[in-house]
């Protein structure tokens, strides 16, 4: 079956760096765009970057525009979010997804078919 696999995440002051990874088994992943995605306590699963299945196309929520950066490795079946600068607002758990549609619906969760499980990012003030 699918599998997406989170890694990296972990405890990070304010202005520091967690680079993220997902590792997908189980479907050829170099057909798919790949999103990130992230929620925080009370609040919905926002969109945070996707890139396409080549990986010449990228995506980036506003707030993490000029911080985040999505990379993939198709050779590898893995999908990374470099993140910089981090603030006390980033704090969230963190998913991976795989898209089953259209570049169109990037941003948009029902529109991916795989999740992973989510690791937790906390930023400390």
């Amino acid at each position: 079956q699918v599998q997406l696999v989170e890694s990296g995440g972990g405890l990070v002051q304010a202005g520091g760096s967690l680079r993220l990874s997902c590792v997908a088994s189980g479907l050829t992943f170099s057909y798919y765009t790949m999103g990130w995605f992230r929620q925080a306590p009370g609040n919905e699963r926002d969109f945070v970057a996707a890139i396409i299945w080549t990986g010449g196309t990228t995506s980036y929520a506003d707030f993490v525009k000029g911080r985040f950066t999505i990379s993939r490795d198709n050779a590898k079946n893995t999908v990374t979010l470099q993140m910089n600068s981090l603030k006390p607002e980033d704090t969230a758990v963190y998913y991976c997804a795989a898209l089953a549609g259209a570049w169109a619906g990037r941003n948009r969760t029902e529109y991916y078919a795989y999740w992973g499980q989510g690791t937790q990012v906390t930023v400390s003030s």
